[in-house]
């Protein structure tokens, strides 16, 4: 059945919207001894080369993103990269789950990278909205995230519910600032 994918795909697209590098990193980690051999792009890569760009990726995404003048830039430079990374993500977790036919590895692709676009979009939205989230706020996105990724290895119908969840905040967020759009003028 292709539902479990499809949640599993979902689950890491959510994490992605969340944080890039993150899961990207911890998708390698647990695919044991053969890295990042099923993820498109970083397999072609020497793994050491991946290893140090990830690491330093996710920690800049961990530290920076609790100040609000630093957050602003990585979150507008990571809200171009965040459908490609989507992609590359659910691609990963499509082929871990065995998933040969090229239509649906594409349909799983397209889904994970629209998701994370739209979820780093309100993350963006919500900055600009709302200046600064409070710093647990932060530390909550973080710890979602890896639970996200969790999930999308271990039980991907919790972790496609919860990105099914963060899909419909993400929809409710925008129907809230239309109408404050609305109403400002």
């Amino acid at each position: 059945m292709i539902i479990p994918e499809l949640l599993a795909v979902l689950s890491i697209s959510a994490a992605t919207g969340l944080r890039l590098a993150l899961p990207l990193l911890l998708i390698g980690l647990f695919s044991g001894e053969q890295l990042w051999s099923t993820v498109p792009i970083l397999a072609n890569i020497p793994q050491v080369l991946v290893v140090i760009i990830l690491v330093i990726w996710s920690l800049l995404e961990l530290t920076i993103s609790k100040d609000r003048v630093s957050r602003r830039f990585l979150q507008s430079a990571e809200l171009f990269v965040s459908p490609f990374v989507g992609t590359i993500a659910g691609l990963a977790i499509a082929r871990f789950a065995n998933i040969s036919d090229s239509w649906l590895l594409a349909l799983l692709a397209m889904t994970g990278g629209a998701l994370a676009l739209v979820i780093q979009m309100v993350q963006v939205g919500w900055l600009y909205r709302f200046n600064s989230p409070p710093v647990w706020f932060m530390f909550f996105e973080d710890a979602l995230c890896v639970c996200l990724v969790f999930f999308a290895f271990d039980a991907p119908e919790q972790g496609g519910l919860i990105a099914l969840f963060l899909l419909w905040i993400a929809i409710r967020s925008s129907v809230v600032w239309r109408q404050w759009q609305t109403k400002k003028r």
